[in-house]
């Protein structure tokens, strides 16, 4: 089958496969729309008319304290005196283009930015003809008005105040002059370009997208419009402030929109002119347009008028979207109404996470994903969908970060967007989907290219009348062996393509024969060893009666093929302190044996019958065992533990059976006695911000490192549960689980009581859930590019195979793509992944997965194919190994270089020509910034005073093999309000965006992260709402930290604990519930997770991040 040969007229498993055209929707309003109409201007960034000689009563200015004033002016001398006096917060730009405020929905076709439109549903601007000037300024100050043409203003250089020394911004990014040239809080208005996956719309000449002007110096009439390039005079920095101070003028009018004015054709009334309305007046003190509809934000707009309409009747005012309380600025709110300044930018005019994620769940959550189209790019993985499998693998197995690829090396180094595949050989998929279909070729085994040695797919292309086929990777023509010949059909497709997975399908499974198997031998069924910390501290906490208990009933869970009566798996335990206690828990045994090995510097295992059983046969005698344990070391006084020799004894166990199998360590404290892998207390929290922060991340010793790649080879895998009371150098001791394929779950100061319903989840998951071992993973990828890097938890002994003791769901490879020849925009590009790996039964097989991309020759291509989610993914994996080798400062300016080249590449070679001030975002990129800076401010890169080195190096290890799912939630948090959804609703209520404005004080807030959970309870809150959730009279009477809320029979009591079992269901790991009040000192911990706010370790708010980034990229394109 050609790889470009489109899906076939009748799918095998399904429903017929859409045909993507383009989906023609109707424009705003319900009418189709015209033609994108030209766009010359973009955002209004003027000064606010009439501003007063005096700063207002009652608020004291710094002057700023560096650069020059703007040299752009006419009037030199007046803006000097007029900048003297004006504060940092005087002069604002004006918010956002207008194409950012009416976001569209995803699935539009939406025009290339290098061509113009032929005939196409109005995108760049929902509202029919070319507005003229006038119409453009006053749209943007809400309002209608029909008039005639006019001259349009000059386009110029954003202005930015002039350069502020690093004390004025925003106190991000310790010790160097990041935000030198912008004033507080200020972001450049922004407009995304549109594009859409997949849909190629006609070339055109080059549209203005988006630009910006900014009206003239003076008040007097707007000069003739202006292009080329900028004057000498003309620089970018500073705000107009221009215009005089002493202008006598009358305070800003602030019109309701929808209020119509008609006037004479002409040029538009000058600056300072009554008929001129300001911004209206935004309810946190600034001036800016009416905001476009945000989700889950009252709007009068049911859908923006379109020009040339009839006139509507007047809208009232959009309602107040911000709790009073919640902005820090009694001040400003104080004042006059025409004495306040636009101290800061409209967060509504800056992308938002959570419109993208409601677009994209409105707009493709209701269809199914088809597979059969190459380089599709899939819903968002915050998006609900089904896949239909149709040769190409689904998203839930493989996500890129780009789904069109550049055809050579010199695109892809010119663009920098990072080409990889994060892959999840073994997700779990909804019970809609169907697993992949087993295929048993018997004893000659999966067919295979001769010289590559990819597996059979279905790009494979059948010539000869069947006889042989041509291998999509590498060219090679190989013959098909007589048992699987086949004729072909009149198109050249075998007649039998639909009843053969491996020719039909993008996952599919092979039985491995012999030749596939250690030694040439089919395996032994895995084993589980359960070794638990028996020293003090863990007998002290009640850890080890907790677990004792649980094992007795979980151990009826363990994980089994399909419809087997009873798993295959057989278990062992062991104890230990400083020494070991192996047991015989062999079934004809009365009693189970404890054998003592003390010499820990040589561990060998001192039995082999008895020690691994079926957990059926000898109930009896490991349940006495397990009630045994905790009786047996109650009065311990021993408090130093081993761990290496731990881990060297399991591994024998499992090499005396012959078997692969996971160890399941429980421990506690930092192994100190004299043992191998001994370590010592090396936590130096004042080695943070040097060049010798990275040690803290590598591990002490090298003897880990040896230990492991032993259990590797062995296939034991290590999962590690913490419990550690003080530093226990997580760094060193998840090595092991690491590099097996294993897990670590690390429970600081464990209380039984109050922890237990976490770690007893967790480790029921984790015992239950399926798992692939003494696994092998090779990408293969066809001719023109390779793959060069891996990240995830496994070991690697060559450089293209992936080594795994153990694979489980919830693990992925990143696997990193680079050019090694010229690709083919006609036959794409292809990408294979091969799992081999043994089931929890004990059967060898092969998992195959298979991708097809597209090739581009044009960057535009690319940029409107890339998923932001996964090419942040990769960017933090990419960054949180960069910390093991080079200073923390130098990994987060990388990552902010390599995000402003991809950004200004697309700037310079896809964006219309428009004003240097302009910023402008791929449409598919507009949350690329806000989520970077997300990475940048966490843990790993920028720790606050509170988090423990311990905790940094857990995080590490733990996003290395994160999906795109959980790196999305974890980076990004969930902050869904509780009360304003109706209560019989059973939906999950729509989420807000992650920042202190969004927190209402008489409302409650859920925030998840994938490993925290916080309810957020408002001061203000009604008596009832409290009453129902927490049966207790008043607000001052809920306990702060609370982490269950009370059984009670009413409906928001149901409603809500059943959003949080839902929320705990979605992850992979158990988040414990913390009840944070208002203004109490737990909610600083909670304030750590509204990404879009500065944070407390230095960490810039969204808002000045991006001004930032526009600042980057325009230094490159300078």
């Amino acid at each position: 089958m050609n790889v470009n040969q489109s899906a076939p007229p009748v799918p095998p498993f399904g429903q017929p496969q859409p045909v993507y055209p383009g989906y023609h929707q109707s424009s705003y309003g319900g009418q189709p729309g015209p033609t994108a109409p030209h766009i010359p201007y973009g955002a209004y960034n003027g000064p606010v008319p009439g501003y007063q000689q005096t700063p207002p009563q009652g608020v004291s200015r710094a002057p700023p304290s560096s650069g020059p004033p703007p040299a752009s002016t006419a009037q030199a001398a007046c803006g000097q005196a007029a900048y003297a006096q004006l504060g940092q917060g005087d002069v604002q730009n004006g918010p956002s283009s207008t194409v950012q405020m009416q976001r569209l929905p995803g699935s539009q076709p939406f025009g290339s930015p290098l061509a113009p439109v032929v005939s196409q549903p109005a995108v760049l601007q929902p509202y029919g003809p070319p507005p003229t000037s006038a119409q453009v300024t006053a749209q943007l100050a809400g309002m209608q008005i029909s008039g005639a043409a006019a001259p349009a203003p000059p386009p110029s250089g954003l202005g930015y105040g002039p350069p502020t020394s690093l004390a004025s911004a925003s106190g991000s990014f310790p010790n160097s002059g990041l935000y030198g040239s912008y004033p507080q809080g200020q972001a450049p208005p922004l407009s995304q370009t549109q594009g859409h996956p997949g849909v190629q719309p006609p070339q055109r000449s080059a549209l203005p997208l988006a630009s910006s002007f900014t009206p003239p110096s003076s008040g007097g009439p707007r000069m003739p419009s202006m292009t080329g390039p900028l004057l000498p005079g003309q620089g970018f920095g500073g705000p107009p402030v221009s215009q005089p101070n002493h202008v006598s003028s009358p305070p800003p009018q602030a019109l309701p929109p929808g209020t119509q004015m008609t006037g004479a054709p002409g040029p538009p009334p000058p600056m300072h002119s009554p008929q001129q309305p300001g911004y209206q007046l935004q309810q946190n003190g600034s001036f800016g347009p009416a905001r476009g509809p945000q989700p889950n934000y009252g709007s009068p707009y049911p859908g923006a008028p379109a020009f040339g309409s009839q006139p509507g009747p007047p809208q009232p005012l959009p309602p107040k979207r911000l709790d009073p309380d919640a902005i820090p600025s009694p001040q400003l709110n104080e004042l006059p109404p025409q004495q306040k300044t636009r101290h800061r930018i409209d967060p509504d005019a800056i992308p938002s996470p959570i419109q993208v994620i409601e677009d994209d769940r409105n707009n493709r959550g209701s269809e199914p994903f088809v597979t059969g189209v190459r380089g599709q790019v899939p819903p968002l993985v915050t998006t609900n969908f089904l896949v239909k499998d149709q040769g190409n693998a689904s998203p839930r197995y493989i996500r890129c970060t780009s789904y069109n690829i550049p055809c050579t090396s010199d695109m892809a180094k010119q663009a920098q967007v990072p080409l990889a595949a994060v892959i999840k050989p073994l997700a779990r998929l909804p019970p809609e989907e169907a697993s992949p279909y087993v295929v048993d070729h018997g004893e000659s085994g999966p067919l295979r290219c001769n010289r590559c040695k990819a597996y059979m797919c279905p790009f494979m292309q059948f010539v000869e009348g069947g006889r042989r086929f041509q291998c999509c990777f590498c060219s090679c023509v190989n013959d098909v062996p007589p048992q699987y010949f086949q004729h072909l059909d009149h198109t050249g497709k075998r007649v039998d393509a639909y009843d053969r997975p491996e020719l039909s399908l993008g996952s599919y499974e092979f039985l491995a024969t012999v030749d596939y198997c250690k030694n040439n031998k089919f395996p032994s069924p895995p084993a589980f060893i359960f070794m638990i910390d028996v020293s003090y501290n863990a007998i002290r906490t009640g850890l080890v009666r907790l677990l004792c208990e649980e094992l007795k009933s979980l151990l009826d869970f363990l994980p089994r093929e399909g419809g087997a009566e009873e798993s295959a798996v057989r278990v062992g335990f062991v104890t230990y302190n400083k020494v070991l206690h192996f047991y015989n828990v062999k079934s004809s045994l009365a009693q189970p044996q404890m054998m003592v090995v003390s010499d820990v510097a040589d561990v060998f295992v001192p039995l082999l019958d008895g020690f691994l059983v079926n957990v059926n046969e000898s109930r009896a005698v490991i349940t006495s065992l397990l009630d045994q344990i905790p009786e047996m070391f109650a009065d311990t006084r021993e408090t130093e533990t081993v761990f290496a020799p731990v881990i060297q004894a399991g591994m024998e166990a499992l090499k005396a059976a012959e078997c692969a199998g996971k160890l399941f360590l429980f421990h506690t404290s930092l192994p100190i006695a004299e043992a191998p892998g001994k370590l010592k207390n090396r936590d130096d929290r004042k080695l943070i911000n040097t060049d010798k922060e990275k040690t803290l991340f590598q591990p002490q010793t090298g003897a880990y490192q040896t230990l492991a790649k032993e259990c590797v080879a062995q296939g034991c895998c290590v999962d590690l549960f913490l419990f550690p009371n003080q530093y226990v150098d997580v760094a060193t001791l998840s090595v092991v689980p690491q590099l097996t394929g294993g897990s670590v779950y690390k429970y600081a100061c464990f209380q039984a009581e109050n922890d237990q319903e976490r770690f007893l989840s967790d480790l029921r998951r984790d015992v239950q859930k399926v798992v692939g071992f003494d696994a092998v993973m090779r990408v293969r990828t066809s001719t023109g590019i390779r793959a060069v890097d891996f990240f995830g938890a496994f070991y690697m002994s060559n450089t293209t195979d992936v080594e795994l003791a153990g694979l489980d769901g919830d693990k992925t490879v990143t696997v990193e793509f680079k050019h090694d020849d010229r690709l083919n925009e006609e036959s794409g590009a292809l990408l294979q992944c091969a799992l081999l790996y043994t089931s929890c039964a004990g059967q060898r097989r092969l998992r195959i997965h298979n991708l097809a991309l597209n090739c581009c020759t044009q960057l535009a291509d690319l940029y409107r194919n890339c998923e932001t989610d996964t090419l942040i993914n990769y960017m933090a994996k990419f960054a949180y190994r960069g910390v093991l080798n080079s200073p923390v400062k130098t990994v987060r300016d990388s990552l902010i270089t390599q995000c402003a080249q991809i950004l200004a590449c697309y700037r310079k070679n896809c964006a219309s020509p428009s004003s240097a001030g302009q910023l402008i975002l791929p449409e598919c990129m507009k949350l690329l910034p806000v989520y970077l800076n997300c990475v940048l401010k966490s843990d790993v890169l920028q720790p606050g005073a509170e988090v423990t080195t311990d905790d940094r190096a857990y995080v590490r290890q733990l996003v290395t093999s994160m999906d795109v799912a959980e790196t999305n939630v974890f980076f990004y948090p969930r902050l869904l309000p509780l009360t304003k959804s109706p209560i019989e609703s059973t939906t999950e209520p729509p989420a807000v965006r992650a920042s202190e404005e969004r927190l209402s004080s008489g409302d409650i807030y859920l925030l998840e992260n994938g490993l925290n959970l916080f309810l957020w309870v408002g001061a203000s809150v009604q008596q009832g709402v409290v009453q129902s959730l927490f049966s207790v009279a008043s607000f001052s009477q809920i306990t702060s930290g609370l982490s269950v809320l009370p059984v009670l029979d009413n409906p928001l009591s149901k409603k809500v604990r059943g959003l949080i079992d839902s929320l705990r269901a979605q992850r992979s790991r158990y988040m414990k519930l913390i009840v944070v009040k208002q203004e109490d000192k737990l909610e600083m911990l909670f304030k750590h997770f509204l990404v879009e706010d500065k944070s407390l370790s230095g960490g810039a708010s969204y808002v000045d991040f991006l001004c930032h980034m526009h600042k980057e990229i325009r230094q490159l394109l300078s």
